[in-house]
């Protein structure tokens, strides 16, 4: 049984191989340059046949101080290979992670019961969000407006996974999304910098749709009473976390507002003036974070 239901509450280190004969370190490259800087730089002295080079006290240092710093640079390079930890490599392990987490973290850890959110209100109030639904996990076939699919498109759909939370005096419902998808990490850049330079965040014909549940609070959460949205494109997963807010009372909004414009200083208009931008923002935000944490958590194999 999958994980989430809604009933559910490179390089090698090491030293050389055996066997392998060492270097002669007369055949050294710092060996070989030093007698270089010494021999082109002494005064020659024939003795027993041979010419000798007799050697100054400041080419001796020289010499002594090329073999020195080429022994640092050596042993920075060893240090630095013996120490690779892999970095690109934990990078897409991450990556890879977080993409099957919609099949093998429970519910609870991604969209808990509760959320708290503190100061996410305005002027920093505190907030409580409650769960009242959760979708069962789907593809993304009639889930966003046709030409937030199209934009949505290059990345793919994996798995689409949805729950809807009422504030404490249940006047709000907030519908939070996470998509997953089916990008490597240079899609997601791409889409995430597209949404960042186009600013498709705050275009209101890109708006996500709510899950309005039946026998809840949300059941008349449609399209018409959207009132505030919020959608972050991760770089680090594959994933497109968004959500979108309103009233709980069904009524409809002529002019809705990205959440970013709506939480800022100033903002007049109706969803600002009730919160919606921090009741989209906040909770989407605690829900990103909670994504992020169970990044290398998810250890029960997928069935």
């Amino acid at each position: 049984m999958s994980a989430w239901s809604p009933m559910a509450p490179a390089h090698p280190v090491g030293p050389p191989p055996a066997g392998t004969a060492a270097p002669d370190p007369a055949l050294s490259w710092s060996a070989t340059a030093a007698a270089r800087l010494v021999t082109g730089a002494g005064e020659p002295e024939a003795l027993g046949g041979r010419t000798w080079y007799r050697v100054g006290p400041r080419t001796a240092a020289a010499a002594a101080c090329l073999v020195l710093g080429l022994g640092l640079v050596g042993g920075a390079v060893t240090g630095s290979w013996l120490t690779d930890d892999g970095g690109d490599d934990a990078v897409g392990d991450h990556f890879t992670t977080a993409g099957s987490l919609w099949h093998n973290v429970p519910v609870d850890q991604l969209f808990p019961a509760t959320v708290q959110g503190t100061g996410a209100g305005p002027g920093g109030a505190d907030r409580t969000w409650t769960r009242i639904a959760v979708a069962p996990d789907t593809g993304c076939a009639h889930a966003f407006d046709p030409l937030l699919a199209k934009v949505l498109a290059p990345v793919g759909c994996q798995r689409l996974l949805r729950a809807t939370y009422t504030d404490a005096t249940q006047s709000y419902v907030t519908t939070v999304g996470l998509l997953f998808t089916k990008a490597d990490p240079a899609a997601m850049a791409a889409l995430a910098h597209r949404f960042r330079t186009e600013r498709l965040d705050r275009r209101a014909d890109l708006m996500p749709r709510p899950y309005a549940a039946k026998g809840t609070v949300a059941a008349g959460f449609g399209d018409r009473q959207r009132a505030s949205w919020a959608v972050s494109v991760l770089t680090d997963a594959p994933v497109v976390a968004y959500s979108v807010s309103g009233w709980a009372d069904g009524r409809g909004v002529d002019v809705p507002q990205p959440a970013a414009d709506a939480v800022s200083a100033g903002a007049t208009t109706a969803p600002a003036q009730a919160g919606l931008g921090n009741e989209a923002q906040g909770l989407a935000d605690r829900i990103e974070r909670r994504l992020r944490r169970s990044i290398g958590t998810a250890t029960e194999k997928p069935s």
